[in-house]
This record gives structure tokens, sequence and C-alpha cells, in this order.
């Protein structure tokens, strides 16, 4: 189901519209008339009022994050995407606003998230089924609450949904300074499960890994640095990995398989360096590896296991036990944060808009 405001439809100035008696009020939203690229598409614009049915909220805006799954979906080259013309955005926090007639469950002033994943967050009002609206602590930081459903609940559900892990057992993973990487850190330390953390050979690779153990990792290297003969030598006393995620494909991945333990399994969940996965047989034959895909949209979880992981994590976050870095930037700025989110103005933070 799409939001009612995820299509945009271009306000009338021409004649007198008949709105009904309930109704949100005007959206300021961001809208891509055709799929291209992000930083040419896309306009900030006024759509007209919605009518609030009996079922529906509407939610005032909070914050909404620029995450990478929305810039591709801008350009017309990610699996799902809405029919344009299209409103920005798939994750944020908002207040409630106003009710229909016949919600119960929600009133004005309640903080709430999608329930759901749905386009059209990059606006100042939503109105959508109060199904679709899932209530949360008020005492939450709404950066955190704004970018929970997509990065830390892929860290949470990789961490559970494809091998057991108990304390003592270790995790390696690629893309360890990425927002998920530093989720699964965080997530497997308050566990106590182990992190092998392999990041890019970059300028200030020593600053990172410092910044790395602050967050609860183990053991982190540079790509370069495993370039050696028996990888199993730096491990010291911590035990084989049984799982490994790979966000970045290639040799990356590569060297999250050879940390692996027999029987270990492989979780790919992105390819930043648009590079194929190229795996020896003799991982296959002889430690008997297994290779796994994950996409948080097909990964469908009832309504009671979405907020049980939903408040947990954001338990986590006010607890200060899960941390990212995020930067919040007006929403009028708009275009300023997609250049930043598009690598343009070197910050390497996660753009969340502040409405």
């Amino acid at each position: 189901m799409l939001s009612q405001h995820s299509r945009y439809v271009p306000f009338c100035h021409d004649k007198q519209i008949n709105f009904p008696a309930a109704v949100s009020p005007p959206s300021t939203a961001v809208v891509y008339d055709q799929q291209g690229p992000p930083d040419t598409v896309t306009r900030l614009t006024e759509i007209p009022p919605v009518e609030i049915k009996e079922n529906d909220v509407c939610v005032r805006m909070l914050a909404a994050p620029i995450n990478p799954a929305d810039i591709n979906r801008i350009e017309g080259v990610y699996p799902i995407r809405p029919p344009v013309p299209a409103i920005g955005g798939w994750e944020g926090v908002g207040e409630v606003h106003s009710v229909g007639s016949a919600v119960k469950a929600l009133s004005p002033g309640d903080r709430v998230i999608h329930a759901a994943y749905l386009p059209g967050t990059w606006q100042t009002y939503v109105v959508e089924d109060q199904s679709m609206w899932y209530k949360i602590d008020k005492s939450t930081p709404i950066e955190y609450a704004a970018t929970v459903s997509v990065n830390p609940l892929s860290a949470l559900r990789m961490l559970e949904d494809f091998v057991v892990l108990k304390p003592g057992d270790t995790i390696v993973q690629n893309g360890a300074t990425s927002i998920v990487g530093q989720c699964v850190i965080q997530l497997a330390r308050v566990r106590g499960i182990h992190s092998i953390n392999i990041i890019r050979d970059k300028p200030g690779s020593d600053e990172v890994k410092e910044k790395l153990m602050k967050l609860g990792a183990d053991k982190v290297f540079t790509e370069s640095e495993l370039e050696v003969k028996s990888i199993k030598s730096l491990l010291d006393d911590i035990p084989e990995p049984l799982l490994g995620l790979n966000c970045i494909g290639g040799n990356a991945a590569t060297l999250v398989v050879k940390f692996l333990k027999q029987g270990g399994t492989m979780v790919t969940y992105g390819g930043m360096s648009k590079k194929p996965i190229t795996i020896s047989t003799t991982y296959f034959i002889f430690k008997d590896i297994s290779l796994k895909g994950y996409w948080l949209q097909e990964k469908t979880l009832d309504n009671a296991a979405y907020r049980c992981s939903i408040d947990y994590l954001l338990a986590l976050a006010r607890a200060g036990r899960l941390n990212y870095e995020m930067e919040m930037v007006p929403f009028n700025d708009f275009h300023t944060a997609l250049e930043r989110a598009m690598g343009k103005q070197g910050s390497r933070r996660k753009q969340v808009l502040k409405f």
C-alpha cells in the first residue's frame, strides 16, 4: 500500500477546491517527477491537504534520514521504487497532529514511527491508516527514532536470523565503519559476542580503529593487514567466526570468508565496491561454508516481532549503548543534505532532515 502522500498531486491554483471537513495541513515535500541524478531531479514543493478518514492518522514529521537506498530509488536503480511523480524518503519519526473519528490507540502529541516500510517521509505531514503507525517512547532522541527501522534493525536481524550465536562466539564483518557495521559491533558487545572488523586502507585508519574499538570491537584490521598466509594467526585467543557479514563485495568479501570456521555462514547485504563475490571452491568443499543474502524489505516480520525489535533497539539508544554519527540538517536545506549524503561535500555522517 502506497502512502497517500507518496504520490505527488500538484496544487491547483486555477480553480477553487472544496476540501473535506477533516484534512491535513498543506505539506511541503521533496518531489521528483522522473528518475535520475537526485541533486537534479528533486525539488521542494507544496502539496495540497489530504482527507483524514475515520481510521487515518495525520502525523507532523519531526525527522527523516537520507539513506543510500533513498538515493538509489530516485536514480531508478533500486529493485522497488514508487511510480513517479513521487515523494522521497522511506523512514522517519513524527508527532501525531490529528486522528480520524475511529482512532482510539493514538492521540495528538504521541510520538510515532512507521510500522511498515512506505515511501513518502520527506514531507512535513503524512496521512496513513492507524495500523501503519507505531507509538514509541517520547524520551527517545528523534535522530535515533528516525533512523532505527533500517540500519540498526538490519544489524539486529542479521545477528539473530541466520545462525545461533551464543556469548563467547565470534562474528566477522567488512564495512565496519558503516552505520550497520557500527550497530553490529555494539549489539555483539551487548550480547558477549566477539567482533572482527575489516576496514578499507585509507588515511586515518588508526583513528578509525580506535573509534571502533571504543564501540566494542575486539579486532580491527585494514584489508592490507590481512594479506598474510594464515589469518588464524591474527585471532589470538578469539574463536573463529561462525557468522560473516559482507556489504562490500570483491576482495573484501573473500577476506570475510577466510576468517570463517568450518560450517560458517557469510551473509551479503550490500555491494558497495560493485565487484562480484568470487569464492574459491575449496571453501565450499573443505569448509562447508554457506553464502546467503539479506534484504530488509523482503525480511517480513509480524507486528509483534517488529515492535519487539524496535523497542529493544530504542531502549539501547536511550541508555547510551547504541550510538552512531549523524548530522541533523534543516529540511529547507534539503539539497545541502542530499549532496553530503551523495559524498559531494566530504561528510561521512548520516544526513537526517529535521522538520
